[in-house]
């Protein structure tokens, strides 16, 4: 299952990031704390390598915990600040601006020693679709500046907003990169939503997803949804398990496939098969 999605949209957007860039002093990108190696987009470290950057492991109340500390400690050992985030809560919210000011602390000493009374912190935030931007913009701002949604693809424009009076963020839409090299990530971006789910097929996707938990998590399906069968069982068959437990048999006794690979999905993004994380 090839998966490639670059909406033109993306295409605009990143000429924008790359007209806007000059603008900030940090750069801040979101990761899926569920897939932090396949939702980093190497677009990013060319666009922003002159820049302070903070690594944002967001999502994290739906990633596994001990392979997301594992993350963290790799990050910053690259030299990202990190921070583990769950947006939606607003743990860890808390740590972004102060670390942001601290990354800039240097230039807005040698800005006052010139005479700047006033050194603003300007951030762009970037990431790709889906990975919470606007719901941790909402939260660091306390009130609903941006638009949210569980789609990709909500926020289409680059906006400026004023966290506090000295913390300024430019607002990014969500961008993936022109072609996935490796087909694994282009899974995974569309198990976790990054990837508009109309180009995609659902069962096709869902039977992906249970090879993946089976290897890497071997009882979150048994557990969730009370069935039983073997290591070497088709993927297929077990969706058709899955089907047939929740009931959904259409007439004359065929498993509804459409609807219990929706129901998988969405489920396995709600965290409802467990803490998982992909990478």
């Amino acid at each position: 299952m090839n998966i490639q999605w670059y909406p033109g949209h993306m295409t605009k957007t990143r000429r924008m990031m790359e007209e806007n860039i000059s603008l900030v002093d940090v750069v801040i990108e979101l990761l899926d704390a569920r897939l932090p190696l396949s939702s980093k987009n190497p677009d990013i470290d060319s666009l922003a390598r002159n820049k302070k950057r903070i690594i944002i492991l967001n999502k994290a109340d739906l990633a596994d915990d001990k392979k997301t500390a594992l993350w963290e400690k790799y990050f910053k050992e690259q030299g990202f600040e990190t921070v583990q985030v769950d947006s939606i809560s607003g743990k860890g919210i808390k740590e972004i601006m102060p670390i942001a000011r601290s990354l800039m602390a240097e230039k807005i000493e040698r800005l006052k020693k010139r005479g700047r009374i006033f050194v603003p912190v300007r951030a762009m935030i970037v990431g790709i679709p889906n990975v919470g931007k606007s719901t941790l913009i909402n939260k660091l701002v306390g009130r609903n500046m941006a638009k949210t949604g569980d789609k990709a693809g909500v926020t289409r424009g680059k906006q400026w907003i004023r966290i506090k009076k000295d913390f300024e963020l430019l607002d990014t839409p969500g961008i993936l990169w022109p072609k996935f090299e490796d087909e694994a990530a282009g899974l995974k971006l569309a198990f976790t939503g990054a990837v508009n789910d109309d180009i995609l097929d659902s069962p096709e996707l869902a039977c992906r997803l249970i090879e993946y938990l089976n290897d890497l998590y071997p009882s979150a399906i048994k557990d969730r949804y009370g069935i039983e069968y073997e290591e070497n069982t088709a993927a297929h068959d077990v969706l058709r398990l899955i089907g047939e437990k929740r009931g959904f048999i259409r007439k004359g006794g065929e498993t509804d496939s459409k609807r219990t690979a929706d129901i998988l999905i969405d489920e396995f993004r709600g965290a409802k098969l467990g803490r998982i994380t992909l990478d």
